[in-house]
Parts: structure tokens; C-alpha cells; sequence
């Protein structure tokens, strides 16, 4: 039987390696068990350009046009959609509604049957004269059939993907950034909790001012470089996912 020892030195290496490798992996779960019993605190709203991964837009441009002429004694003004004023957002700062319609679905069937046959067959009867030595070497050889070979093969695959995906809301979104030719760089976030779970939903894109209708709303379908989040977190959501040791060993796993 083999004994092992451990110096009191070595042991308080690997407890605080063990303590460095639980906690940079659950910092999480402290998280988690602080808020045991409480709702999911709510994300506190801030300026888009002062988030950490805030980048501006930049994007190749013409031109920029001069201005249209403004009529001082005219109550409508070239450029307006409105006989008074126009309501729809314009400047930086202005809020734009983004109605979100996404009605994905998509059905894959792939069938794949394949069926092979083969026969060979490859005799010797004149074989300069030496075809009489074969019956020598076997009783049962002929040279009319020295080789023959046979092979059948099938494969039958069978695949299929379904999936299904809906989302019906609107989103209030700030304008963040004018571009040189007058499009709007657009983010908006929002967040409801239900219960113990928070909804994130969020889009950020480049709209056209031209594109946003006398209610001040534009469709996502008119977002160019979209990006529209739809997720959330809290109970329900820890329940769904795996255990981070888990996720861990299926990263590291070769197997």
C-alpha cells in the first residue's frame, strides 16, 4: 500500500487555487444567493454613449446637400409631413417607436436513399499455355471463373429541422447619432419583469427619416444593420440552463 503526504505549505496552495478557480467561475452564483428571495433588480438606465462598448457609427458617405429653402411667412415648409409641426423624431436625443414583427419558420426535410449493386467476374481460359497448371493448384479452379466478386450497398439518411419563431412588440428607441447623409443611428432597450423574471428586448440599427411614418414608428423591417435582442434572465432562465461546472466540462472535454 502507497502512502502519500502533503506538506501544510503545498495544501494552502491548492485550497487557494481551488478558492481562485471557484471564485472566478461562480461569481455569479454569489450574485444569485445574495439575491435569494428578492426580485431581479432592474438594469439602471444611462446615456447609450457612455456604456463601456458604445463605438459610433461610421459608414461611407456621399455629398452632403445643402438645405432647402425656409419660407418665413408660410405655415407649411418644404420637408414637413404635418401642417403645423412636424412630430416625428429628428435630432439627437429624440425617441423613435420601432415596431418589432419577426414571424420566422422554417421546415427542412432532407431524404437520402442510395442503393449499389456490383458483380464482377474475370477468367484466364488462354493464358499462354498455363492455364493447365490452375486445375494443380485446385481441384475446384476453372479458368473460365478465376475471380469473382459481388458487393451490394445501401444507405438510407433521413434529416429534418422545424423550428419557429414569433415576437410582436414596440420598443421606444433614443437617436444616439446623425450621420453625414441624414440617417439616424438608433438604440433602445427594455426590460418588464414578471414575477422573479426580467424580458430584455433590444434593437439598435440605422433608419431612414423619411421611412418614420406621422406616428412617429418606423418597422424593424426598415432597420438596416439590425440587431434586435429578445432574451431575459432570473429564475426561470437559471433553471433552463446548465450548472456552470457543467458548461465548463463540456468546453473542456475531448470527448
Amino acid at each position: 500500500m502507497m502512502h502519500f503526504s502533503f506538506s501544510p505549505r503545498f495544501a494552502s496552495i491548492a485550497l487557494c487555487l481551488c478558492a481562485a478557480i471557484m471564485l472566478s467561475g461562480c461569481s455569479s452564483t454569489m450574485d444569485r444567493l445574495e439575491n435569494v428571495g428578492r426580485q431581479p433588480a432592474l438594469t439602471r438606465a444611462e446615456n447609450p454613449q457612455s456604456k463601456q462598448n458604445y463605438q459610433p457609427v461610421t459608414w461611407p458617405m456621399p455629398q452632403p446637400t445643402p438645405p432647402g429653402p425656409h419660407y418665413a411667412n408660410s405655415l407649411w415648409q418644404p420637408g414637413a409631413r404635418a401642417f403645423f409641426r412636424d412630430q416625428r423624431a429628428a435630432r439627437v436625443g429624440d425617441i423613435v417607436r420601432v415596431r418589432i414583427q419577426i414571424n420566422d419558420r422554417a421546415d427542412v426535410l432532407n431524404n437520402t436513399n442510395r442503393n449499389r449493386i456490383g458483380s464482377e467476374e474475370v477468367g484466364a481460359p488462354n493464358v499462354l499455355g498455363l492455364e493447365k497448371y490452375f486445375s494443380k493448384l485446385s481441384r475446384d479452379a476453372d479458368p473460365e471463373a478465376l475471380l469473382g466478386i459481388d458487393s451490394n450497398s445501401r444507405n438510407v439518411a433521413q434529416g429534418l429541422i422545424r423550428r419557429q419563431e414569433r415576437i410582436n412588440t414596440v420598443i421606444a428607441a433614443a437617436i444616439t447619432q446623425v450621420l453625414p447623409n441624414g440617417h439616424f443611428v438608433i438604440s433602445g432597450s427594455q426590460e418588464m419583469r414578471i414575477n422573479f423574471e426580467i424580458r430584455e428586448v433590444g434593437i439598435t440599427g440605422i433608419i431612414r427619416p423619411e421611412d418614420i411614418d406621422s406616428s412617429n414608428t418606423i418597422d424593424s423591417t426598415q432597420v438596416a444593420e439590425a440587431r434586435v435582442i429578445y432574451g431575459g434572465r432570473g429564475q426561470i432562465t437559471d433553471i433552463q440552463q446548465s450548472r456552470w461546472g457543467a458548461q465548463v466540462v463540456d468546453i473542456l472535454s475531448p470527448f
